[in-house]
């Protein structure tokens, strides 16, 4: 049984770079704080073409046909962005919960912990257009080791306390 350690992941006090700050400014009306990047270590890059929920996305040797869920009305027969996101999410709090078991000698505990990560997507109660929650389930660790690694997790790190995202038109 998974023991619930979700977290509200929306936060309006990010922490932002003075680039960054007037276009989040002008997108969420306050000033917000993101976690910038100091050194890149690694990039993935992925490609979504097609008819978007309904077409395909690649990254490295992973090649998937896109199909929006039957609860969106589409025909369910390929994966979704959604499931992307869990399955990202849920392997990076994994990582961190094992790192930060290392450093805290908890090793042992983190051998069997599994991390069930739900994505929902829905109508924004705030804006038009559409929202997400995430609840995170950690299973076979203690409730510090699962609030550290929130706190430690990247991916934890940009659903609450915002990430730099630069969007921009290729000719």
């Amino acid at each position: 049984m998974f023991a619930p350690a979700a977290r509200t992941l929306l936060t309006t006090s990010l922490r932002s770079s003075a680039n960054s700050a007037n276009s989040l400014n002008r997108i969420y009306g306050s000033t917000r704080t993101v976690v910038t990047v100091k050194t890149i270590k690694y990039t993935a890059t992925a490609k979504a073409q097609g008819a978007g929920r309904n077409g395909t996305v690649k990254s490295g040797n992973l090649d998937l046909k896109m199909a929006s869920p039957k609860e969106l009305g589409g025909d369910g027969k390929g994966e979704n962005p959604e499931q992307l996101l869990a399955m990202g999410y849920s392997a990076c709090f994994l990582g961190a919960v094992q790192l930060l078991a290392k450093k805290q000698g908890k090793e042992e505990m983190a051998k069997s912990a599994q991390v069930l990560a739900n994505v929902s997507l829905g109508d924004s109660a705030e804006k038009p257009g559409f929202g997400l929650t995430v609840d995170i389930q950690v299973s076979g660790i203690d409730e510090a080791l699962a609030q550290a690694a929130h706190e430690f997790c990247p991916f934890s790190r940009a659903l609450t306390q915002g990430a730099v995202v630069n969007v921009s038109v290729s000719k």
